[in-house]
């Protein structure tokens, strides 16, 4: 499958009701419709786009998925800010069937996801808010091969 990695776009600094319910502003809805609008113009819309319970990347999803007008997102507990690469992964085979799957997460998880399967060392993939990767994996083998990572900038350029 061909798995798009997609974090959340920029939200709030703080909420009262905690981590969880920060939400995205209006910079983090255009970067979730800029990237849909960019996947859209490409040819490389995801079958199904699943999502980390927390507001920001609920929001994301959402918005992603409206301006694609694909199904909504479906929430997803595993993509819980503090996910790792093999409940990922795991999680991932039960989505076998569909040939490009999209996740909205978070950071670290997302850029530890991408380099644990690509065997890569150290800090060397940093998902900013709003960017989108896509690795080709085959859930569960942990191997997978990039096809490509774009910063947020990316997309609003289009």
């Amino acid at each position: 499958m061909e798995l798009v990695v997609l974090r959340h776009g920029t939200a709030e600094d703080h909420h009262p009701g905690g981590d969880f319910e920060r939400a995205l502003i209006e910079k983090g809805r255009r970067q979730a419709r800029d990237v849909a609008t960019l996947l859209q113009s490409s040819g490389l819309l995801p079958d199904i786009v699943l999502t980390s319970p927390l507001v920001r990347a609920r929001q994301t999803g959402e918005e992603f998925c409206e301006t694609a007008g694909i199904p909504a997102p479906v929430v997803q507990p595993w993509l819980a800010a503090g996910m790792t690469a093999q409940t990922a992964l795991g999680e991932l085979v039960g989505f076998r069937e569909f040939e490009r799957v999209a996740i909205v997460g978070h950071e670290p998880d997302l850029s530890e996801l991408i380099q644990w399967t690509l065997s890569a060392h150290g800090n060397g993939i940093e998902m900013k808010k709003g960017a989108i990767a896509c690795v080709r994996v085959h859930p569960p083998s942990r191997l997978g091969t990039l096809i490509y990572l774009a910063p947020p900038a990316i997309a609003e350029s289009r």
